[in-house]
């Protein structure tokens, strides 16, 4: 998978996972016996549980720490699992990057006995909330609406699912795309852009008005005052979503 064997190379130093959103997904994942990770990346929220990972990124794989479930190379349209595999199948925030959703939903479906759980965002929330797209970024909105999985989509897909929010601690430890709503100088560093797929992906020329915008709210002070209500908030919702399935 090309697109990770350059995005990837990062996400051991920037995209740890926050004890606070692995508590939701272990509460998701209920008492699943044993658990298939598609999408897998680096690792990041499995639970003991964990049985086996999915993940079509030979560079992500490489990155997977000393003691983690097997992992095999593949994609989630074409899983080389049997039928009713494990009691759950966790995809987070990965669907969005597959080339047939309804394929890699129906097999998620095909492998899962009893639950599924995806973490994604809904587009709509995240435009309107997250002051980073919204103020200085749009083309890197404009690309999320190209690939945003909208959430109706999904819930139809599984054949009915809850949906749950997930708000983003300020101090989130895991750097996905809303993880420094808080901390408005880490967007600047280009470490943090590269583990953000949507920053990556937009490219470096499209970001650099918005981003030397942003430069200049936070050296006058006017981000600090646009936003003084963030400064106070422990978390925000900012569109991130869990679904869950149970079959």
């Amino acid at each position: 998978m090309a697109l990770y064997d350059t995005l990837g190379a990062t996400y051991g130093r920037t995209r740890q996972p926050d004890p606070r959103i692995a508590a939701r997904i272990r509460a998701a994942l209920g008492d699943a016996a044993d658990v298939i990770n598609v999408g897998a990346g680096t690792g990041s929220y499995e639970t003991p549980h964990t049985v086996l990972a999915v993940e079509p990124s030979q560079v992500m794989l490489a990155q997977r720490p000393p003691g983690s479930a097997p992992a095999v190379c593949a994609v989630a349209e074409h899983l080389p699992l049997p039928d009713d595999a494990a009691d759950a199948v966790m995809a987070l925030l990965t669907v969005h990057h597959w080339t047939d959703l309804a394929a890699g939903i129906a097999e998620l479906r095909r492998v899962a006995r009893r639950r599924i759980v995806i973490l994604t965002w809904d587009q709509q929330v995240f435009r309107e909330r997250f002051w980073l797209v919204r103020d200085y970024l749009p083309q890197a909105a404009a690309f999320d609406d190209a690939r945003a999985i909208p959430i109706d989509d999904l819930v139809a897909l599984l054949g009915g699912a809850r949906v749950e929010p997930v708000p983003v601690p300020h101090d989130c430890t895991d750097g996905f795309g809303a993880a420094y709503w808080r901390r408005p100088h880490a967007y600047l560093d280009p470490q943090v852009r590269a583990g953000i797929s949507l920053l990556a992906q937009t490219g470096e020329d499209a970001l650099a008005p918005g981003l030397a915008a942003l430069a200049d709210d936070l050296a006058t002070g006017r981000w600090q005052e646009r936003h003084a209500d963030l400064l106070a908030r422990d978390a925000l919702d900012v569109g991130y979503r869990l679904l869950v399935a149970d079959y």
